[in-house]
């Protein structure tokens, strides 16, 4: 131990009372009377669920607060059960036994003294001596009695195994009385089972039960979490072989990985569909969905169009042939897919299709993955765009109120972003599509892929079966734009020109060494250089994209070296890590549906009032309370994938060596046609060079397109 590390203590003694108690179920302040004291003293720090009443030993070190004074800093807190008349009486009558109350527990503990709670749990038939208990309640005390006991003994067990309070109360509430012999059983099971335990966390309790390194439970856990994690990472499935190379890595070479997944599959725990390995859901998603894409595509539209020439005789524009042929194409089809880069019209063409379906008998229905982009096809099109979610009636319990028993009312549906939709979200919406209504997806393919499993836009178009029109005519207004020339030489694999110096563009390239010096340019240039060149306000029109959250020049700090510039007196307001000040710029990160504020969406803290913190989202005032921030965080820079769907007057984009794994050609290309009226890329030329040529960001393991083409 450390010179300056104070020697850990330990101290027994009752909770008098939790004055303070954290959101996420481990921090908590408490006074806390020493056994054979009178005074109680503060203690703060992982008490976990230890609640007024109880008795507890308690591990850490005293410590002279600046603010709090002396108080006990918690590192680790076990429940221990009352041995003294008055600890049994209070913890009798502390709530938790529902049948006892305060009189019940002094009477039980006169009547019995220390041996009160051996009574209650080894002959409860005994309590019916006590005035006021009879057969019947004398069970249900002691029912009560033991499932506490359980939890405090089980407790005890998993803060033996080193989890934290909020890991050991979410794993009580799975198993409750089953805790000890479910963890001492398969403690892998718990990287399944539990939120919040991965498989490293279910591995180290592994290891410390005696399970040793080639055991099966230990491969299979080690199997289905790699199988989460590619999920999580977009793909659908893991070949037999990337799988198993990947479990050599995380289980060792000596691991049964081989044979247990062979096991797994036996069991129906994964599914082996010709070398492509799928956790079941996974699979029966993938397979829906081409059979749902598969049908449409078949089905003939109900209600048939007038002359999609008529459009350009009515409002006389005259559309580029391939225009013309998306236009066609629509008129017809009961399914189509439009896609194209920016400057080549897709915009006029979805605007025309809106004029041919409202022809049609029924309803026209807009929407788009997120918020932003939603709000963008409104702006576009003139017409109500919403979240795919909210169109589809989504709850947070309850899962979609449309779907094929409440399908939409709508003759025709448009869906913008396409690029964003996952596999699980593409089903939602076919299932609630009418039978006979038309479906127009619009994205551009080359885009970075959705967040979730899968990438249907590409597998849409690379299927052949569902019928598409690709624009790649840059019409005459967007070649002036050097936004838009950049862009399409980047999918040319050509990096990005600078513009020359002195010259006016909206596009610029600053090559830069250090991923510091790149920071503190990004900070100048948005406080000072672009709002006094381009007019542009620092808050509202500039963004600061960021390949990865962590690093230099990552959204994380230069979130934090961004308000500093920007806005270093705003009053602090919230608490925690989730700690913003007023005038700060904040990103929605969860869908709220009460609210009706979504993922990605932008805001200002403009206040602290009694009930929390005030948040303006455009032209609508929220409070939050501070106990909801958590879905809130600092938005002057953001990562480029929450930027899809959204565009800025202003974006500036570092690209340097230390963001190495993320440098794809889609994420480069997606940042840059964020960008309305100006893009500044900061970079070092070698950084650019690998983003502009690397396309394995394009690759996710998904048979879609196979399965539609009927070969999976």
């Amino acid at each position: 131990m450390g010179k300056d590390t104070p020697e850990e203590e330990t101290l027994l003694g009752l909770i008098e009372r939790v004055v303070y108690r954290g959101d996420d179920g481990r921090f908590a302040v408490a006074l806390v009377r020493p056994n054979g004291e009178d005074l109680p003293i503060k203690a703060a720090g992982e008490l976990g669920d230890i609640e007024d009443g109880d008795q507890v030993r308690l591990m850490g070190h005293f410590r002279n607060d600046q603010r709090f004074g002396r108080q006990f800093k918690v590192s680790v807190a076990y429940p221990v059960l009352p041995h003294t008349e008055a600890g049994l009486v209070g913890y009798l009558s502390s709530g938790r036994i529902k049948s006892i109350g305060p009189k019940l527990a002094e009477r039980l503990v006169a009547y019995f003294s220390t041996k009160t709670l051996d009574i209650i749990m080894s002959s409860p038939e005994r309590l019916t001596e006590v005035q006021g208990i009879g057969l019947k309640r004398s069970r249900e005390i002691r029912a009560q009695v033991t499932e506490q006991v359980a939890h405090r003994d089980a407790i005890v067990f998993l803060r033996g195994l080193e989890l934290h309070a909020g890991h050991a109360d979410r794993i009580w509430k799975k198993y409750e009385a089953r805790t000890i012999g479910v963890v001492r059983g398969n403690p892998y099971r718990l990287a399944e089972e539990v939120r919040g335990i991965g498989f490293s966390t279910a591995d180290r309790i592994g290891r410390g039960l005696g399970f040793d390194l080639e055991h099966p439970a230990r491969a299979a856990a080690g199997l289905v979490h790699l199988l989460a994690k590619a999920n999580d990472d977009g793909h659908v499935f893991l070949p037999r072989g990337v799988l198993l190379e990947q479990a050599a890595s995380l289980l060792g070479e000596t691991a049964p990985a081989a044979a247990q997944l062979s096991t797994l599959v036996e069991e129906n725990r994964l599914l082996d569909d010709g070398g492509a390995i799928y956790l079941n859901l996974m699979h029966s998603l993938e397979v829906e969905l081409a059979h749902r894409l598969r049908a449409r595509t078949t089905n003939h539209a109900e209600q048939l169009l007038p002359d999609p020439a008529l459009y350009e005789d009515t409002t006389g524009l005259t559309l580029a042939p391939a225009q013309r042929a998306a236009l066609e194409l629509a008129a017809e089809a009961p399914i189509m897919v439009l896609t194209g880069g920016p400057g080549t019209g897709k915009t006029t063409i979805v605007r025309a299709v809106i004029h041919l379906f409202r022809q049609l008998d029924g309803e026209i229905l807009l929407a788009a993955p997120t918020g932003r982009a939603a709000r963008r096809l409104t702006e576009t099109t003139g017409a109500h765009a919403s979240t795919l979610h909210r169109l589809l009636g989504y709850h947070p319990i309850e899962g979609f109120r449309h779907d094929e028993e409440t399908p939409l009312t709508a003759a025709a549906v448009v869906v913008d972003e396409a690029s964003m939709l996952d596999q699980a979200l593409t089903i939602a919406l076919l299932r609630a599509m009418p039978p006979g209504a038309r479906l127009l997806l619009v994205g551009d393919a080359d885009q970075l892929p959705s967040v979730g499993p899968g990438n249907v836009l590409a597998d849409l178009l690379a299927s052949g079966v569902v019928p598409s029109v690709r624009l790649t005519e840059i019409f005459r207004q967007a070649e002036a734009s050097e936004i838009v020339r950049n862009a399409h030489r980047i999918l040319e694999g050509q990096s990005p020109q600078a513009t020359p110096k002195g010259t006016e563009s909206d596009f610029y390239l600053i090559p830069t060494d250090t991923p510091a010096k790149a920071a503190e340019l990004i900070a100048e240039m948005v406080a000072v250089r672009i709002p006094r060149r381009f007019g542009l306000d620092p808050v509202d029109d500039i963004q600061v994209l960021a390949p990865m959250h962590r690093g230099v020049c990552g959204a994380m700090q230069l979130n934090e070296l961004l308000q500093t510039r920007l806005n270093p007196d705003g009053v602090p307001v919230g608490k925690g890590k989730r700690r913003f000040r007023v005038g700060d710029k904040i990103m929605q990160t969860r869908n709220d549906y009460q609210r009706e504020v979504f993922n990605g969406d932008l805001g200002r803290v403009v206040g602290l009032g009694s009930d929390g913190v005030a948040i303006r989202f455009e032209e609508r005032l929220l409070v939050y309370g501070i106990d909801e921030l958590d879905d809130l965080v600092l938005a002057y820079a953001c990562s480029v994938h929450k930027s899809q769907g959204s565009e800025y007057p202003a974006i500036l984009l570092p690209l340097l060596t230390e963001h190495w794994p993320m440098l794809h050609r889609n994420l480069l290309y997606t940042a840059v046609t964020r960008g309305r009226r100006l893009v500044v890329l900061v970079g070092q030329p070698r950084a650019i060079h690998r983003a502009t040529n690397n396309l394995d960001g394009n690759i996710r393991f998904t048979r879609l397109a196979e399965r539609l083409r009927g070969h999976p």
